[in-house]
């Protein structure tokens, strides 16, 4: 938009996203949960959608997976202040079931909006509905997990749910092997990320 700035920008964006009720989904909640972190970093984490705390709380991952995700970043030396952590949809599936295509839809150009102004460099998908939205309808996240692809000149990868490595840790291996991986690609790109955990403006 012409005339404003990139932070005026994304304030319009949050509050017209709190007063959403495109999808019946805005019947049930709490609140809506936009996301969370640094709009500058040139990573954003992408989940499905929030679950009971998140809407309680109004911030993305900070129950039970949201803790698992914080340990899995540290490993490989990121914070959430260090990245933009959003959903595809913005409040909660009853019973934390998977959003439906229809509230996915309703709910996407939120989501859209968010990247074009943040503009990250890099996205991380957690879990199968996420890389389904994000890199192509037909993801198997069994098989697809850890693998780059490129979109819109955006590098993407997913990896397992952090609820999902809560339900089953033999996955977890994997998931670490998909770190290492994901944390090379910003060594290369980002080493000043490594640089005592801090942004070097």
């Amino acid at each position: 938009m012409a005339g404003i700035t990139k932070q005026q920008e994304w304030q319009m964006l949050h509050n017209a996203c709190m007063e959403c009720t495109a999808c019946p989904l805005h019947q049930t909640r709490t609140n809506v949960v936009f996301g969370v972190g640094e709009r500058k970093s040139p990573i954003m984490i992408i989940g499905e959608g929030p679950g009971e705390q998140e809407d309680l709380q109004g911030e993305p991952f900070v129950g039970p997976a949201g803790q698992l995700l914080d340990d899995m970043l540290k490993l490989i030396g990121l914070d959430r202040s260090m990245l933009y952590i959003a959903n595809i949809v913005k409040c909660r599936p009853p019973r934390n079931r998977d959003p439906l295509t229809e509230e996915q839809d309703a709910c996407s150009h939120w989501l859209a909006e968010q990247i074009r102004i943040m503009d990250p460099d890099i996205i991380l998908c957690l879990g199968r509905v996420a890389a389904m939205r994000m890199i192509k309808p037909d993801f198997k996240i069994t098989k697809e997990h850890g693998k780059w692809f490129l979109r819109d000149n955006r590098r993407i990868m997913a990896i397992y749910h952090p609820s999902a490595l809560l339900r089953d840790e033999r996955k977890r291996p994997e998931t670490f092997a998909d770190l290492r991986e994901f944390r090379r690609v910003l060594r290369i790109s980002y080493p000043e990320m490594y640089g005592g955990g801090c942004w070097v403006e």
